[in-house]
Order: C-alpha cells, then structure tokens, then sequence
C-alpha cells in the first residue's frame, strides 16, 4: 500500500516547508515594521530593465540552431533555454496587459 502523508519521508518534507515558510512570515513580519528607504531607482527604470533582460532571453534563443549544429550544445539544454524565454515573454505580456487594464482603469475614474 502506499503510505499516507501522516508518515515517511512525505510529513518529514511538508514539516520542513511550512517551516520555512513560518521563518519567512516572522522575517517579514519583521521586515514590514521598518520604513521602507527609497532605493533611488524609479518604476521607469526598473520597468526599462526587465523588459531589456526579457530581450535579451528572446534574442539569445536566435543563436541556439547555430550552437546545436555546432555540437556546443545538447538538445535538452536547448529546450530548456526554450521553455525559459517562452515563460519570460509571456510573464512580460501579462505585465504589459495588467499594465495597460490599470492605466484604462485610471482613465475612467471620475476627478
């Protein structure tokens, strides 16, 4: 029979987890009493930042056809690399969607 989560290795892996996660509470907890210091860096050039690190992800995948014929590297490492920048151009599109909902929501509102 297989064994319940109340036993083994599995209760020994969810313990561990919610203890972690109880360390994070109390360190935010922590964390949140402090006033936040402005980090000197706007919204502007944070947004600049992660929309050029996404670029770089997308364009990097141009250059994998030519790393695979020349045997740099393996089929997995390509699917992986793949899979990475499909995830980050699709995280940045609901970005932007989210983005542009709020602005049409602002738009709106009566002043």
């Amino acid at each position: 029979m297989v064994q319940g989560v109340g036993s083994g290795l599995g209760r020994a892996a969810i313990e561990a987890a919610l203890k972690q996660m109880q360390e994070r509470a109390a360190r935010a907890k922590g964390d949140a009493v402090l006033p936040q210091q402005p980090s000197g860096i706007s919204f502007g050039d944070k947004l600049k930042t992660s929309v050029e690190q996404v670029d770089s992800a997308v364009k990097a995948t141009d250059e994998l056809p030519v790393k695979v014929l020349r045997g740099e590297m393996d089929f997995h490492e390509v699917a992986a690399q793949l899979k990475e920048s499909q995830l980050s151009f699709e995280f940045a599109m609901q970005v932007r969607n989210k983005l542009i909902d709020a602005y049409r929501e602002v738009m709106r509102m009566n002043v």
